[in-house]
């Protein structure tokens, strides 16, 4: 028996996963909104400058990208602006040491403020607004699916409770 009549529907079911998988993360977009004035740049810049990497907004964007395409309905589309980000913590000023350290205490919650509009499968907008997301508890809740090592998961959280409501009350 020959592998050869496999291998064309191998390919296509291949296609199809990767199709269906583009289809999903492209009914989601989120744009950042001028980062070099976000809270968390300017934060890293005036006090931890050896620590400036913007690598933490892919990251972040991805992660929305691909957690919000799960909420969403049929046909529906999410357009989200990103207008500023404060991460979880803040750099302490040190003396003595060479290398900042990040502090994270309860009264430096994660803070994203951000523009969304959602669409239905005509292009007609459902719900738009603007929304400032904090996580005043973040110390306290455990991280979920979360790990505990992932500098992000406390603003990935607070994307995931605005998330959790469902499309109908962004």
């Amino acid at each position: 028996m020959s592998k050869l009549p496999f291998r064309p529907a191998l390919g296509l079911a291949l296609a199809l996963a990767g199709s269906t998988a583009a289809a999903a993360a492209s009914s989601v977009s989120v744009r950042y909104d001028h980062p070099e004035n976000f809270t968390e740049t300017k934060e890293v810049r005036a006090f931890a400058p050896s620590r400036a990497d913007s690598g933490y907004l892919k990251t972040l964007k991805t992660y929305i990208e691909k957690r919000a395409s799960t909420e969403l309905e049929q046909g529906q589309t999410l357009d989200i602006v990103v207008t500023d980000i404060d991460r979880a913590g803040s750099y302490a000023p040190t003396v003595g040491s060479l290398q900042p350290v990040r502090i994270v205490r309860g009264v430096y919650p994660p803070r994203i403020t951000l523009h969304f509009r959602l669409l239905d499968s005509r292009g007609q907008v459902i719900r738009e607004g603007d929304r400032k997301l904090t996580d005043l508890g973040f110390m306290h809740d455990s991280p979920g699916g979360l790990s505990n090592t992932d500098p992000l998961r406390y603003e990935k959280r607070t994307i995931d409770r605005w998330l959790a409501r469902g499309p109908a009350k962004l």
